[in-house]
């Protein structure tokens, strides 16, 4: 069952949603050559609990981190530690924040320092497919509709969506129905309904979409070794739309490199991203 929220509810995952944002800022600045994931790790619990929240990852199912620290061919789920950042690398940093109740969920791919061609155009397409997606979330769309707008945008930009790993609904949890793959036929799936609130998250990999299991049973790798990206937001399906209510992309907007405008990981029976 999809479990829809009320507008107050709303509002509050819309503050945890920015807290959120903030420490994926913080983040952001701190995330170059020589920085272990470990020691980002620490910088986002800091943040998260000076801000009266909390770091729902920790603990979940074992995990022991704060955050989501994957670097290159990992798509998902690493747990950070000892790897230190080298130029060239991409990151994806994936945060779920608990304040007062309610979840929040998102996450980006960094570049460190200059990247590669390849990994660049992965890093655009990702996030361009994101905020695609973002646009299918409105009252009266199909589940299907969302899940197509990612497809769509990946498969045209020449990569492969990860089609072991989906989105999510969240709120009082982190996981909640429906699952959301990140392709499918328009038109189809649930009908969506205002107080929705999804987690929508293209899990993307240059090269081919099969991926592997780490040895930790936490980490997920591209099967042949490619590179991976995987950009998230949360997002409420409202009367006017759809509502971000994880800002990230806030700040990359005041400098031009905005998305398209949108207001402010368990087996799927695969596998959810967090």
């Amino acid at each position: 069952m999809i479990i829809k929220k009320t507008p107050s509810e709303i509002e509050a995952i819309a503050a945890s949603g920015r807290i959120l944002a903030r420490c994926h800022r913080l983040l952001r600045s701190k995330a170059r050559p020589g920085v272990t994931t470990g020691q980002l790790d620490e910088a986002a619990e800091r943040f998260i609990r000076s801000q009266g929240a909390e770091p729902v990852f920790k603990g979940y199912r074992g995990y022991p981190g704060s955050i989501c620290t994957s670097p290159n061919s990992m798509v998902v789920h690493g747990i950070p530690g000892p790897y230190s950042l080298s130029r060239g690398d991409v990151l994806s940093i994936d945060i779920g924040v608990l304040r007062d109740g309610w979840v929040s969920d998102a996450a980006v791919t960094l570049p460190i320092g200059p990247v590669s061609p390849v990994a660049r155009g992965l890093l655009a397409a990702t996030r361009a497919a994101l905020f695609e997606a973002v646009g299918q979330c409105r009252a009266g769309h199909r589940l299907g509709d969302v899940s197509a707008a990612v497809q769509r945008r990946v498969e045209a930009d020449g990569y492969s969506v990860i089609r072991s790993l989906v989105g999510h609904g969240v709120g009082r949890d982190m996981h909640e129905d429906p699952q959301i793959p990140n392709y499918g036929r328009p038109g189809t799936g649930p009908m969506l309904e205002e107080g929705m609130v999804l987690a929508i998250e293209p899990m993307v990999n240059a090269g081919g979409h099969e991926v592997r299991m780490g040895t930790d049973n936490w980490a997920v790798y591209s099967l042949d070794g490619s590179l991976a990206a995987h950009f998230e937001h949360t997002v409420a399906v409202t009367a006017d739309g759809p509502r971000i209510l994880t800002p990230w992309h806030d700040e990359d907007e005041t400098t031009g490199s905005g998305g398209n405008g949108a207001s402010d990981s368990a087996p799927a029976t695969s596998a959810a991203g967090t």
